[in-house]
């Protein structure tokens, strides 16, 4: 067994909140793992973490790495993800990544690697906490334990409460990530098409009726259609405005469960706030709910052989 060995990589903006970062860092160094990449954090290109060229060579750089690291961990999100797309090597990131054991871990703007990795490059990714969560003043706890617990085990699951009426055991490659991201996607070649999957989506500092309309679009577009599940995180910051007349998130959720004809399964603990799960993007899954609980369960996904799980005593 080895301690972890973390690359930084920084695909969108830049630290502007660099204790956070150092924080971060000595909070997994401290958990026994290894660190590099560190010069990502220093560069800036307006709110850029560097140009587009450079943020683009921090991924293709690990399809000729001469030894991998066991987690890619993104820093933040924000924006410019997107316009790294047209400059990724997919051909040889598959060649090298596809089966490897490695972790490429990130949330929020991330989203948009995720889903052209996985339609160019066929690569299973994970939606997880970035460097910044890792740095917060008080680390959660929870998406600590989770990070480790299934990046070092062949399966891992997770359950929470649920409001959702249906019964369901449905099994299906589990994917999705921030709404907004996703939406952004649609009809380009970086969109997967994905079938009878387990689509799961959150967003923050969307109102109401923001949500819903970028639901629709979901659903206009046969996405929702081909599903077997909705599985909604958490929205925060996504309060009605002074124009709603009490139109709130459950009113933009009620009406696409009404329209879609997809299951919708609330209460997953993931998202924008401090409790975060690693979601594997593409992995087998199975959902269960039943009673007001629901279960996931997923597997098949880069498992990071040989590597020391960081265990209750190691939480930082």
């Amino acid at each position: 067994m080895h301690p972890a060995h973390v690359r930084l990589i920084a695909p969108s903006g830049h630290a502007h909140d660099p204790a956070a970062m150092v924080r971060g860092v000595a909070r997994l160094r401290a958990a026994g793992c290894t660190v590099d990449g560190e010069e990502v954090l220093l560069r800036f290109a307006q709110r850029f973490a560097g140009s587009d060229v450079e943020r683009a060579a921090d991924i293709n750089a690990l399809a000729t790495a001469a030894v991998l690291p066991d987690i890619a961990l993104t820093t933040r999100g924000g924006y410019g993800a997107a316009r790294l797309l047209p400059r990724l090597d997919y051909p040889a990131l598959r060649e090298r990544l596809r089966g490897a054991p490695i972790a490429l871990v990130g949330h929020s703007d991330f989203t948009a690697l995720q889903l052209a990795l996985y339609a160019k490059s066929g690569l299973c990714t994970f939606s997880g906490p970035l460097l910044a969560d890792f740095g917060a003043e008080v680390p959660d706890a929870f998406t600590w334990h989770q990070f480790w617990a299934t990046l070092t085990a062949p399966t891992a699951h997770v359950t929470w409460a649920t409001s959702a009426g249906d019964v369901l055991d449905v099994h299906g490659p589990l994917w999705g990530g921030n709404l907004a991201m996703l939406c952004s996607l649609l009809g380009t070649p970086y969109f997967p098409v994905i079938d009878d999957g387990i689509l799961f989506v959150e967003d923050v500092g969307e109102a109401p009726y923001r949500v819903e309309r970028m639901l629709y679009q979901l659903y206009l577009s046969g996405v929702l259609g081909r599903q077997q599940a909705l599985l909604l995180g958490s929205f925060s910051q996504c309060a009605p405005g002074h124009r709603d007349n009490g139109y709130a998130l459950g009113d933009a959720f009620a009406q696409i469960r009404a329209v879609a004809g997809v299951a919708l399964v609330d209460g997953l603990p993931h998202g924008h706030g401090a409790e975060q799960l690693t979601l594997p993007f593409g992995a087998p899954a199975r959902l269960c709910v039943e009673g007001g609980s629901a279960r996931l369960e997923f597997g098949g996904y880069p498992r990071l052989d040989g590597v020391h799980p960081v265990d209750s005593a190691e939480n930082p």
